[in-house]
């Protein structure tokens, strides 16, 4: 039997879910995925392919094609879609804007569940684990994960997190476009963002990042 952990770490954009997933796989010694890296990829190539974002339909008829492959190094994380680097590419503001539409989308959740199961359980093949990070990880892609982790913040914390990561958007536009994105994650039918049945929830807007690491990594080892 395995003794490798899976962790599950979900929340809303700006809770803190990357820098806390990849502090707590360098701090264990674990590997990392970003799920949310593979809906931006998928993102990416409908709009190489001229795909209209909005056309469920059109989306779902190409959700087969792209090879998207991340890499689960947390120290130098990855991501490829037929081979092409777009780690920087998928941080654009145009994926931005049309990841929503095209994550709704129950064939992209169905094909990249596929892919996600797939590294989780290589990850757990080869030990020690992985922490994976997104929206639904521990109610829908690993329901069976012994640690879970909802984050939040406080939406104006967020704001500022984000508008910092985007080089000092503005913070008033930055907040509405989160709690919009809130709004279609928690409300679409296939997999909606929700705090999975025996998550801990963790509120990080009065920690610091260690602080919050900390707290993943003690829940991690209390398990081990």
């Amino acid at each position: 039997m395995s003794n490798a952990i899976v962790v599950a770490v979900d929340g809303p954009s700006g809770s803190g879910k990357s820098s806390t997933s990849r502090g707590v796989a360098v701090r264990l010694g674990l590997r990392y995925l970003d799920t949310g890296a593979m809906f931006r990829a998928m993102t990416w190539a409908m709009l190489e392919a001229g795909v209209p974002v909005e056309d469920a339909e059109a989306v779902a008829g190409r959700a087969v094609e792209p090879t998207i492959v991340s890499g689960t190094d947390p120290l130098a994380p990855t991501i490829t879609v037929d081979g092409v680097d777009v780690a920087e590419a998928i941080r654009g503001e145009a994926v931005t804007r049309a990841v929503s539409p095209v994550s709704a989308v129950p064939d992209v959740r169905a094909r990249l569940l596929e892919l996600q199961r797939e590294v989780i359980r290589q990850a757990v093949l080869d030990g020690p684990g992985i922490v994976v990070e997104g929206r639904d990880i521990g109610s829908v892609v690993a329901p069976d994960a012994p640690v879970k982790v909802y984050l939040t913040a406080d939406p104006a914390a967020r704001a500022a997190r984000r508008a910092a990561e985007e080089g000092g958007s503005d913070l008033a536009a930055t907040q509405q476009s989160l709690l919009a994105r809130d709004r279609i994650d928690s409300g679409r039918k296939t997999a909606p963002l929700v705090q999975a049945d025996g998550a801990v929830h963790i509120d990080t807007t009065e920690y610091t990042l260690d602080e919050v690491i900390d707290q993943v990594v003690d829940l991690v080892r209390a398990v081990e």
